[in-house]
């Protein structure tokens, strides 16, 4: 195809828009005849999805060990939330220390990941997605390091936040390097690893807290945040094994590697070639380009995506942005990290008495969470992100309306019953079994796919500051928050903020599955009518 058969418009290439969705067409129909006989092309390609939507896809072996390594990543940093849960019971015994400064140790990680994060899509952009996880991992170690020392406060709070800025390339980087190797079949499920192994993370570190706790008081809660150090060495050494991510060998220009890694992580030739293709169009290069390395624009290469995404946006952009930001918003502000953070504290305002029985009841909501959380990755790619999400935060308003109610009972009866200690129980596992099943993945999963390949990295990172920043509002509020209006009326507070974002995802988010990374903007599209209808949007 020569220069005079491309679209006329290089920017309608690039946004996704119908143009670009002609050009997809024409792609598949010119590789369908160099196809076998065998290999039919359905309606759903001709369309533009970049895979077959009625055959069943066969999960490439390579793509998952990259999601899965680059996963770890995800499992330490939920071992240090995880773990500071429990932790902070014997820190506050042995330092001597009150309960603000309890509320800054436990939200300090949260804040210097939000400066992490920022820093993370511009570090990723330049130095590339592999190199970002290695680096990340090397923080987390002298994180771990510096807290399992601890001698004081400041060490230990210097520890925390060394670790924090860890979390916030972490959160940004093992979700868009899941997206940008995975197909658009699989996407949903390596995606989401990132997200299962936060919650396999804070499991391990509930444990850890039930294990270690019965060393002595000095030993014991060091030695539970020093260990979140170890994995760091095997990853950042794992990650090296792996490709890098094709989406940014593109941006840089180097086509020649970018097909080599596609032919790695695709099931077939053919299916590499389209996804290089549409890799190419969405990064504004010749989609014949035969050349080993190009020269590319300072915007292709992630440059001066701020000014696109907060100053100058097109009107899909700031759509994009908007769910993103949004679901990140809410994904904490609903009040997970309370139950995540102060799971014994919750438990011993219902009722449960005992450092050992409060550990456990917090072991019992990381089995949950990770049960659930392993159910919504095997269904994301089948039932799709928005159904998930709507039924998930409707049950996660019925279970925090049922917990306020029942700590509101246990905080005022007079009379020492047990049933408001088993119904807020019930209602602390059943809240966080439906965020599991849809809010907790869906978020990584739907913010880091939405966003087009220049603005991918800066785009999540954005995501991901605004998620450190409620997390950390969170974690440093909640117990000065349920002593002014009782511990019952913090999570009524929290079941109208549910309210609220069920009304948002309901109508700023349309759906994504099956759709290729270079299809995103066209779905964000009030132009495209027919894409917003078939994918749910309002």
């Amino acid at each position: 195809m020569d220069g005079a058969n491309l679209p006329e418009s290089k920017d309608a290439l690039v946004n996704g828009t119908s143009s670009g969705h002609t050009l997809q067409a024409k792609i598949k129909s010119q590789t369908s005849a160099d196809m076998p006989e065998n290999i039919t092309t359905s309606p759903m390609e001709v369309e533009g999805s970049g895979e077959s939507h009625e055959a069943p896809e066969r999960i490439n072996k390579i793509s998952v060990a990259c999601a899965v390594v680059a996963s770890i990543i995800s499992i330490i940093f939920g071992y240090d939330t995880g773990v500071m849960s429990g932790a902070m019971i014997f820190i506050k015994e042995d330092l001597k220390i009150d309960d603000v400064q309890v509320e800054v140790l436990a939200g300090i990680l949260n804040i210097c990941a939000l400066v992490g994060s920022l820093a993370a899509g511009r570090t990723s952009d330049y130095i590339g997605r592999r190199y970002t996880i290695v680096l990340a991992s090397t923080i987390f170690l002298i994180g771990g390091v510096l807290m399992g020392y601890g001698p004081n406060y400041a060490v230990l709070m210097t520890g925390r936040c060394t670790a924090g800025i860890g979390v916030g390339f972490a959160l940004m980087i093992a979700p868009v390097y899941s997206a940008e190797i995975s197909s658009a079949k699989s996407r949903g499920l390596l995606t989401s690893l990132p997200g299962f192994c936060i919650s396999l993370g804070i499991l391990i570190g509930y444990v850890s807290n039930y294990l270690f706790g019965k060393l002595t008081l000095k030993l014991g809660w060091r030695i539970m945040l020093g260990v979140s150090g170890i994995p760091s060495i095997a990853l950042a050494f794992g990650i090296l094994k792996m490709p890098e991510s094709p989406r940014w060998l593109v941006m840089q220009g180097r086509l020649a590697e970018a097909k080599k890694t596609l032919l790695l992580v695709c099931n077939s030739k053919e299916e590499a070639e389209l996804r290089f293709r549409d890799i190419l169009v969405a990064a504004g290069i010749d989609e014949n380009c035969n050349e080993d390395v190009v020269k590319v624009s300072n915007t292709t290469r992630g440059e001066g995506a701020w000014k696109e995404l907060l100053l100058r946006p097109k009107p899909a952009v700031r759509r994009i942005f908007i769910a993103a930001v949004g679901i990140h918003f809410f994904q904490h502000a609903t009040g997970i990290e309370a139950v995540v953070l102060y799971g014994p504290r919750i438990f011993k305002k219902a009722g449960v008495v005992g450092k050992d029985k409060l550990l456990l009841a917090t072991v019992g909501v990381g089995v949950t969470k990770l049960l659930f959380i392993g159910v919504a990755t095997t269904f994301l790619d089948k039932a799709g992100r928005r159904p998930l999400l709507l039924i998930s935060t409707g049950g996660m308003i019925i279970a925090l309306a049922s917990l306020g109610f029942g700590l509101t009972m246990a905080e005022h009866s007079k009379e020492k019953h047990t049933w408001p200690l088993s119904f807020s129980i019930v209602a602390t596992y059943v809240f966080v079994s439906f965020f599991s099943i849809g809010l907790g993945p869906i978020t990584w999963v739907y913010s880091t796919e939405i966003f087009p390949l220049n603005l991918r990295a800066q785009g999540a990172s954005i995501g991901v500051a605004v998620n450190r920043l409620l997390n950390a509002t969170v974690a440093m509020s909640f117990i000065s928050i349920y002593k002014a209006i009782t511990i019952g009326g913090a999570f009524f507070m929290f079941a109208g903020i549910a309210v609220i974002a069920w009304l948002f995802f309901f109508f700023f988010l349309p759906e994504t599955k099956g759709r290729t990374l270079e299809e995103m903007e066209m779905v964000f599209s009030k132009n495209s009518d027919a894409s917003r209808s078939k994918n749910g949007t309002v």
